[in-house]
Formats: C-alpha cells, structure tokens, sequence
C-alpha cells in the first residue's frame, strides 16, 4: 500500500540551546514507510557512525524509521523551513506542508 500523506509536528519557535523534537509519521502505507527531513528544500543527512568531518557539524539525529528529527541543543543556524516525506517503495513518496521553525 502506498503512503498517504505524513502529518509533521514542527514547533514554529524554538528558545536557542533547548532539545526540540520534529516527528512524522503516516499510517496507511504498507511495508511501513521511512521517512526523510528536508530543510530549506534540502535533504537532511543521517548522522552516519564513522563521525566523517562533514557530519562533524550535524546537530541533529534523525530516524528514519520513526520519522523523528531530534535536535540536541538547536542553534540559530537551525532556523528554516521542514517538511518531511514518507516512502516505501510503492507508489509515490507523500510529502506533508513546509513549516517554518524559528529559533
């Protein structure tokens, strides 16, 4: 089954330092959907293990199982515009509205 359209959760204001969490999920698709964050337009990237010096940077932990995008300690820099979109394979990838954080 295809996914239907994710629901985000993105607070519009976030205080600078605080632990801000942005979920997405979708019920319908089936095998279950994995789900990826973009920023400004632009794919996030999953914070891979082996700590390259590009990931060095990235203040956030993403699962794309779950469809949660955890920020440890948001930064101004963390400001933008997210929406998330949710695949399995089947049919097309659902995208769910762009909301803007700020922080």
């Amino acid at each position: 089954v295809a996914p239907t359209t994710p629901v985000c959760e993105v607070p519009s204001s976030a205080m600078t330092g605080t632990v801000v969490q942005l979920s997405c999920k979708e019920t319908e698709g089936s095998p279950p959907s994995e789900y990826q964050w973009y920023k400004n337009g632009v794919a996030l990237l999953e914070k891979t293990e082996t700590g390259s010096a590009r990931a060095a940077n990235i203040t956030y932990t993403m699962n794309k199982k779950s469809g949660t995008l955890l920020f440890n300690t948001v930064t101004k820099n963390d400001t933008g515009e997210y929406f998330c979109e949710a695949s399995n394979g089947i049919g097309l990838s659902q995208k769910c509205s762009v909301k803007r954080m700020q922080v």
